[in-house]
């Protein structure tokens, strides 16, 4: 039997390392108790008669990922999606929720259904397979090739899209029954190296002060992006890090820097630059700073002024209020200080500032929990 999405498919014809895997244990937010707009699926019993040779059976050999844009614009970063990739022919598609009036929620084409191929890295050029497919993995697209993406994501050559959770049940059994094997060069593998002992080594000087640095070079980043690409030189990067005495090497930077300008541009997206040299949290954690934004965010602006966090941010709870060493008061002023750092306006906050905020939060909690329950607290979700 074809599911609701998979139906729209076919009757539109226009239309890493093993610790990395390890994200797929976490479950999205109320995933279990999902919205509607993720749990109604009228057509599921829905027989169809297709329009080719194509059975429901081969049909059925798909695995469903949810996603993600990697943007720093709130609009964008936010939209929910839902893709499809199908193992016999290789094809993958995505599909965007959409809410119409308080009560309508319609899934729209996104990317249409087609064999792609990736469009950065060290896998350009070679057609997405099976392997490419888990939680954290990056799907590039050429904003080109698709006229019906807003015009905020055809601003960029790339599309990057982030997958955030996964049918891992679905995938197992099709990677058992597959011939496929996953291909890792040791090219990529020594990237990953590369990329981790610089991490590694910026992670002591980050723990203390992680907070303050991540919204600090944020806002630096964007400060120094005069014409507004998103890219930046070398020279800028070495520029910012020095700035926030952030020490990298000579003989780190430049392997990284080879690896980040794979195409020889001589520049390099701000965005992925701070995430292959910092990291970034993982997808379980970036999924609740997601909600809270979404929850602040209500006109669906991609910013949030200052005045409305301030009405939504609850210290009540806070362990300094419980112990009285502080007041709300002066929790709530201390935390939209640090945040109003990161901001390149002084009475909104972009979903980009707000989640370098969180960003640099994460790196010392250790414990996935304690850094949702940190969330949970003061927003109430």
């Amino acid at each position: 039997m074809i599911d609701h999405l998979s139906r729209a498919v076919i009757s539109d014809p226009e239309q890493n390392l093993t610790s990395e895997r390890q994200e797929s244990i976490h479950i999205i937010p109320d995933s279990k108790m999902a919205p509607l707009r993720f749990r109604k699926r009228t057509l599921h019993e829905t027989k169809i008669r297709t329009h080719s040779t194509l059975t429901e059976n081969m049909l059925s050999h798909k695995v469903q990922f949810d996603g993600r844009i990697i943007s720093r614009n709130g609009r964008d970063a936010c939209r929910e999606l839902i893709g499809f990739f199908f193992t016999h022919d290789q094809s993958l598609t995505i599909y965007e929720y959409r809410q119409f009036g308080k009560n309508r929620t319609n899934v729209l084409p996104f990317i249409q259904k087609n064999i792609y191929s990736h469009q950065c890295g060290r896998r350009k050029g070679k057609q997405y397979q099976l392997g490419d497919f888990y939680i954290g993995a990056n799907l590039t697209f050429l904003s080109s090739d698709h006229p019906r993406l807003p015009e905020s994501i055809k601003e960029n050559t790339l599309l990057i899209l982030r997958i955030t959770n996964i049918d891992q049940i679905a995938l197992d059994s099709l990677k058992t029954d597959s011939v496929e094997h996953e291909d890792i060069t040791s090219q990529e593998a020594n990237d990953r190296l590369v990329l981790k002992a610089i991490q590694d080594a910026l992670k002591e000087q980050l723990h203390k002060r992680g907070v303050r640095i991540l919204t600090g070079l944020g806002k630096y980043l964007q400060q120094l992006d005069k014409d507004g690409t998103g890219l930046l030189a070398k020279a800028d990067f070495k520029q910012a890090l020095k700035a926030f005495h952030l020490e990298v090497s000579e003989n780190d930077f430049e392997p990284a820097w080879q690896i980040l300008n794979g195409n020889d541009s001589g520049k390099v997206d701000y965005g992925e630059f701070k995430r292959a040299i910092i990291g970034e949290m993982n997808e379980y954690r970036k999924s609740f700073v997601r909600k809270v934004f979404m929850k602040l965010d209500f006109n669906k602006t991609g910013c949030v002024p200052i005045i409305d966090i301030r009405k939504c941010y609850c210290a009540k709870k806070h362990p300094q209020v419980i112990s009285g060493h502080s007041t709300e008061e002066e929790i709530k002023l201390s935390f939209l200080e640090t945040l109003k750092d990161a901001c390149s306006k002084s009475d909104e906050v972009s979903y980009g500032e707000f989640e370098d905020y969180y960003e640099g939060l994460s790196i010392g909690i250790v414990n996935d929990e304690d850094f949702v329950n940190i969330l949970r607290t003061p927003w109430g979700i």
